[in-house]
C-alpha cells in the first residue's frame, strides 16, 4: 500500500462532518470510515462483525437520549469505543449498558462527554487532526497505518488496533506530538511480537513474509 493511497483515505476523513451537518442530533457510526481491510490483522470475518456491531450499537440508544445526543460507534476486534457528547451522565450510563448488551461485543470504553454537541468547526478540526496522525503514521515507516485506526473527539485522539508495544509506543508518541491534540487515549490491544508477527504472516498468505528483527548486543 503507498503512501499516496493511504493520505488520500486519510483525507476523505475531512468531508465526513459536512455530511453530518445535514441531520441534527447525528448519531453516527465508525463503520462509515471503515479501515482498509488489506493489511488488516482482523480476519475478513471479525471486520464484518466489528461494521454489524457499530451500526447495532447505534440503534441501541434509549430514545429519549437519541434526539439530544451526538455520538460514534467504532469497533475494532469487537472491542466498542463509545464518544460524543450526551446531555447527562443517566444518558451517558445508559448508553453505555445498553452498547454492552450488543451481540458479540467483547468490552465497551464508554468516552462520550456530558455537555452540547460538537460543532461543525468543531468536528471539521478533528476530522483534520485525525488526517494529521494517519499521515504521521506512514511517514514514520516503523508500522503499518493501517494497522491503527484513529478517532478524534474534541481534540482528543483515541487509537485502536492490534499492535505490539514497540508499535504502541511509536503510534502513541506520534498522535500526542502532533499539532492540535490536546490528549491521547490509548485502546490498542497489546499483543507479543510473535503474534503480530502470525497475524501477518496471515494475511500474506502464499507471499513472502517480513523478516524477524535481529537481536542486539549491548558491549
Amino acid at each position: 500500500m503507498n503512501k499516496t493511497r493511504l493520505r488520500l483515505a486519510a483525507a476523505l476523513i475531512v468531508a465526513l462532518p459536512l455530511l453530518q451537518a445535514c441531520v441534527p442530533a447525528v448519531v453516527a457510526t465508525g463503520a462509515a470510515v471503515g479501515v482498509m481491510s488489506v493489511t488488516d490483522r482482523r480476519q475478513t470475518g471479525v471486520q464484518a462483525e466489528d461494521e454489524a456491531i457499530e451500526w447495532k450499537a447505534a440503534q441501541s440508544v434509549p430514545q429519549q437520549y437519541a434526539a439530544a445526543a451526538h455520538l460514534n460507534f467504532t469497533a475494532f476486534n469487537k472491542y466498542l469505543l463509545v464518544t460524543g457528547e450526551v446531555s447527562g451522565e443517566e444518558a451517558k450510563n445508559a448508553i453505555g449498558i445498553e452498547a454492552a448488551k450488543v451481540a458479540g461485543v467483547r468490552g465497551v470504553y464508554n468516552e462520550t462527554l456530558v455537555g452540547p454537541a460538537s460543532t461543525l468547526t468543531a468536528r471539521s478540526n478533528d476530522s483534520y487532526i485525525t488526517s494529521k496522525v494517519k499521515a504521521r503514521l506512514v511517514d514514520t515507516n516503523q508500522l503499518s497505518a493501517n494497522h491503527i485506526k484513529v478517532l478524534s473527539e474534541r481534540g482528543i485522539v483515541y487509537l485502536m488496533g492490534i499492535v505490539n508495544e514497540r508499535e504502541a509506543k511509536v503510534a502513541v508518541a506520534v498522535a500526542r506530538t502532533t499539532a492540535g491534540v490536546a490528549k491521547v487515549v490509548n485502546v490498542l490491544e497489546i499483543v507479543s511480537e510473535d503474534e503480530t508477527r502470525r497475524l501477518d504472516n496471515q494475511v500474506l498468505g502464499s507471499r513472502t513474509a517480513p523478516p524477524q528483527s535481529a537481536p542486539v548486543e549491548t558491549r
